[in-house]
């Protein structure tokens, strides 16, 4: 062959392989929650505790992927959760981008307002109807801005052990995951080539740190989390929870037993797995142009638990909810290059999160807990009310039927399913 032609076919090869880098593209934008003037926080089923000052800004962070006409957006919002009756609103109101490939989840910090629309014995909510609405139009806002901002990116992905003093298992120390999930998108062109346009971390923990009862308002351990990727790395800065259910939290132990509830430690804790979610991603191989396969499902559970079907049927929320008795919640698949996402809509137990990423044939397992719903925790029938330590979670799930439904549902689904790239 001779050199011109050489020449040509090379040249070609770099604009072809260009384009296909070129093909993929990321966007984020932020937006903030905080309520002016502070409303009462909520920590979970009860009346709100009233709020004095705020530690921190609640946000609601979007990221939007796009490859070959697949576009997902993916939220986090800081809050307890964050409903399917709110999440919808917001999805009808987000542009170019399917209502099933929006995946809204909530970091579950103890110290905002609440947005379940708990009913109190008599019926009656104290949920902010009007702040929750302004939250639906904000979390929209963000991610139509983070569409219309999105540019050719390439990601590095990785999952690794984050080191120190970040969480354990407030029932059983060691029966949690320590594994962190690290998305990272960089920017391929511009002023900010090479630098992070979205820095997304996985990862399961309470940020209850704080909790309801100090009259502090407060993202918790997650803003800390931001503000440290973002003032190391650049870009914006995303936290998904993960399977944290009973009961993985902050680890705020002090040597004498006692518990460090301030935000100097939210300030430890969040800056520890920042830096550790850095780290873990660091070495990570850059993907050029990783394909992108979202789908999306719905799950029937059964509500048995009377506390939830009170909640669920008093709420000023309007949740859908049958005669039967039974409530439907979308579940999201996401392949992004090798990495492969699941959501859960509520609090899995860390051994259904165990179980589930070992099926996900995959070596970068992600699971989004309070991922476009939140109904309860969700146990095994095997442990549910087994234990006095697991009283208060069956309690406050749907029932004892609710992880069974979920991981035979996803387990199915994952073995009919393409698998995400690099894993063969």
């Amino acid at each position: 062959m001779n050199r011109p032609i050489l020449l040509s076919l090379l040249l070609l090869l770099c604009l072809t392989s260009a384009g296909r880098a070129q093909s993929f593209r990321a966007g984020a934008a932020v937006r903030v929650l905080t309520p002016d003037p502070l409303l009462p926080v909520s920590g979970g089923i009860g009346t709100p505790k009233k709020a004095v000052e705020k530690k921190g800004d609640l946000f609601a962070r979007a990221v939007v992927f796009e490859q070959d006409g697949t576009r997902v957006a993916i939220v986090s919002v800081d809050n307890l959760g964050w409903p399917s009756a709110l999440g919808n609103r917001s999805r009808a109101l987000i542009k170019g981008i399917p209502p099933e490939n929006v995946l809204i989840g909530a970091t579950h910090t103890h110290s905002g307002p609440d947005a379940y629309g708990f009913p109190d014995e008599s019926g009656k909510s104290l949920a902010d109807l009007p702040y929750l609405d302004r939250c639906v139009r904000l979390i929209a806002d963000a991610v139509n801005e983070a569409g219309e901002k999105l540019q050719p990116a390439v990601l590095k992905i990785a999952v690794g052990e984050a080191k120190g003093k970040i969480a354990y298992n407030y029932y059983a120390d060691q029966l949690y995951d320590p594994r962190c999930g690290v998305i990272q998108a960089l920017a391929v062109a511009g002023p900010n080539r090479g630098k992070p346009i979205v820095t997304l971390v996985n990862y399961a923990v309470h940020p209850e740190i704080i909790g309801s009862g100090r009259g502090l308002l407060s993202p918790d351990l997650c803003g800390p989390l931001y503000a440290r990727i973002e003032a190391k790395a650049g870009g914006i800065a995303l936290f998904m929870n993960g399977a944290q259910g009973g009961m993985v939290t902050a680890d705020n132990r002090r040597e004498n037993g006692q518990e460090a509830n301030t935000w100097e430690e939210c300030i430890r804790i969040g800056e520890l797995l920042a830096d550790e979610a850095l780290r873990i991603v660091e070495p990570a191989p850059v993907l050029e142009n990783p394909a992108l396969y979202c789908a999306a499902r719905k799950v029937e559970f059964p509500v048995d638990a009377e506390i939830m079907r009170y909640i669920i049927r008093k709420s000023p929320l309007n949740y859908a909810i049958g005669a039967d008795n039974r409530v439907t919640a979308q579940v999201n698949l996401l392949n992004l290059g090798p990495a492969r996402i699941l959501t859960i809509p509520g609090e899995a137990l860390p051994n259904i999160g165990y179980y589930v990423k070992r099926h996900m044939n995959t070596r970068f397992p992600f699971l989004f807990g309070l991922t476009n719903d939140a109904f309860g925790y969700m146990l095994t029938k095997v442990d549910f009310n087994s234990f006095k330590r697991y009283e208060y979670i069956s309690r406050t799930s749907l029932g004892e039927m609710t992880g069974e439904i979920y991981m035979e549902a996803v387990l199915k689904w994952l073995s009919e399913s393409p698998r995400p790239e690099g894993n063969n």
